[in-house]
């Protein structure tokens, strides 16, 4: 079951540029984040009435919705396996790749 949660858009943009959700685990923050995601990401722009149509944002939408370049990181994907130098290659390899993706697909 899906619970609309989007009338708090507004919220968020309210409260300020610098944020942080801790929740426990399986509380919704990947869904949020996605949400979030799709809501701003200026690639998702012409799909908004299919996204949040039905929702309370879609019905309201701010004026910052479809407006930002949404860049993606999933930081579980970069293996912490060896030494600090692995480790930090393998994060530098995980960002560039997310940059040379987005790049390409924008």
């Amino acid at each position: 079951m899906y619970i609309d949660r989007t009338d708090r858009i507004p919220l968020v943009e309210e409260a300020g540029k610098h944020l942080v959700f801790l929740r426990p685990r399986r509380f919704g923050k990947s869904l949020w984040l996605s949400t979030l995601e799709n809501y701003y990401d200026v690639a998702k722009a012409a799909e908004f009435a299919q996204l949040f149509g039905d929702l309370a944002i879609g019905r309201q939408p701010t004026p910052r919705h479809n407006t930002y370049f949404i860049l993606r990181w999933d930081f579980s994907l970069v293996s912490a396996q060896g030494g600090i130098e692995d480790i930090g290659r393998a994060m530098h390899n995980h960002i560039n790749g997310c940059i040379e993706h987005w790049t390409l697909d924008n």
